[in-house]
């Protein structure tokens, strides 16, 4: 079969992410089917998205739904209308069948199905791609595949995918250029799953709670592809790099060991590191330390489920800078428990954190099958049968969105370092300007103070 994968994410504030997950579906079907992806940021409008498809002439198209929203309280923006309006033209044109898979769409396949109305979904990992198209070409009922569903069938999120994360990236592929172009970024996986119990996050509902690690040789041998392909930077898109310690040391030693040259980035906890961990993160290229702390107010880390507490906070930045490494803290303001005093506690320990970048997310984003929703639904906040598909946010019943952001915006007065959000659409010009003069990678470090 010849199948179309298209890359529906519109998003592309502050920097357009690579497509990683379409090069692990590309693998799951070949040599069997032959793939091809079309991407709705490179092709730039429906139309000529459409042209690439009759070019092709395929036989099943496959739209990966990355971003249901921006998750921005400030801005929220919603991109269900988008896809909505791709597939009843992609449905128009082809009488093929049409599935929808991705992590937006793993979140709420019920309403996406109705609101879509593709022909299947896929939940979960897209790997049972491969067990779909079989059933589908011995005219057997689909519906019978781990993660598949319908507009008839109950989601039922598969168990995780178990046989192996390989991926296959092709370099000679049209839409690769669009992104080595805009910053010159390409993403790598090490591993899948996350072991930690935040309320509010739905990488476990997604990818499972036990990690299944990528071995450290073929992660490395793949940012080397990457590098030799064009790469001036990779993104690394683990839920958390360092959730385990000991693998992401031994991923470091074989980008050492592979020659890897260019600069690389990661999310991670702020827990307390191993002595040396960042100087051997430093020495084989990491360049950005991304922080997932959300509070510096240790009863509302407790709430979010955290494994770390404010003082462990301090004692990874300060590991990280003494490796000389660019850091950057996210904040997730607003959820259970916050006040005006835990908020305060948060703004002005702060302080205390030297030479880096700070994001505020003034409010969280409630999504199916988390503590967070449940809390939610207990507080009143949501209805039981709520449709949670346009943008919803939990409110704390202490100190409303608002204020948050109304604080946040008058504490950051004079401090070019504290950003709500991504910056929106004037820091993503910014950052446009500064890709067409070469330059490359996320780019926050240069509002370090």
């Amino acid at each position: 079969m010849k199948i179309l994968l298209i890359s529906a994410n519109p998003l592309t504030e502050p920097y357009p992410v690579y497509p990683l997950g379409l090069d692990y579906l590309a693998y799951a079907v070949s040599p069997r089917h032959t793939t091809r992806v079309a991407d709705i940021n490179v092709a730039g409008n429906t139309e000529a998205l459409l042209h690439e498809a009759r070019h092709f002439a395929p036989d099943l198209i496959g739209l990966s739904i990355r971003n249901v929203d921006n998750t921005d309280i400030t801005s929220a923006q919603g991109f269900i209308e988008i896809y909505q309006h791709l597939i009843h033209t992609l449905k128009s044109e082809f009488d093929i069948p049409v599935l929808v898979g991705g992590s937006g769409f793993t979140l709420f396949p019920s309403s996406m199905m109705r609101t879509l109305q593709a022909d299947y979904g896929l939940i979960g990992e897209g790997e049972r791609l491969e067990h779909f198209l079989d059933a589908l070409e011995n005219k057997e009922d689909v519906s019978h595949v781990p993660g598949v569903v319908t507009r008839n069938t109950t989601p039922e999120i598969p168990p995780p995918w178990n046989k192996g994360i390989r991926r296959l990236f092709d370099s000679q592929a049209h839409h690769v250029p669009f992104y080595l172009n805009k910053g010159g970024m390409l993403n790598l996986q090490s591993k899948r799953g996350c072991p930690f119990q935040c309320t509010y996050c739905t990488y476990p509902h997604i990818e499972g709670h036990n990690l299944r690690l990528i071995p450290p040789d073929k992660v490395a041998e793949t940012a080397r592809q990457l590098q030799e392909a064009g790469a001036s930077y990779l993104y690394i898109t683990d839920s958390v790099f360092n959730a385990d310690y000991e693998h992401s040391a031994q991923v470091a030693r074989e980008f050492i060991k592979a020659g890897l040259k260019i600069p690389w980035g990661a999310f991670f906890s702020p827990t307390p590191p191993p002595t040396g961990y960042f100087e051997l993160m430093a020495e084989a290229g990491l360049k950005h330390v991304e922080f997932g702390t959300d509070s510096l107010s240790d009863r509302i880390l407790a709430n979010y489920g955290k494994p770390f507490r404010s003082q462990q906070v301090f004692r990874a930045h300060e590991a990280a800078n003494a490796a000389n490494l660019y850091t950057a803290h996210y904040l997730l303001l607003g959820g259970p428990g916050e006040d005006a005093a835990s908020l305060e506690d948060t703004l002005d320990e702060l302080d205390k954190l030297d030479r880096t970048v700070l994001f505020f997310y003034c409010g969280i984003r409630i999504y199916p099958n988390t503590l967070l929703y449940h809390w939610a639904l207990e507080e009143g906040q949501i209805a039981p049968q709520q449709d949670l598909l346009p943008p919803t946010f939990y409110q704390s019943p202490y100190i409303h969105s608002s204020d948050i952001v109304t604080r946040v915006r008058e504490k950051s007065r004079g401090r070019s370092n504290w950003m709500i959000s991504t910056g929106g659409e004037e820091t993503a010009q910014i950052l446009s300007r500064m890709y067409e003069k070469g330059y490359t990678g996320p780019l926050w470090e240069y509002l370090l103070r």
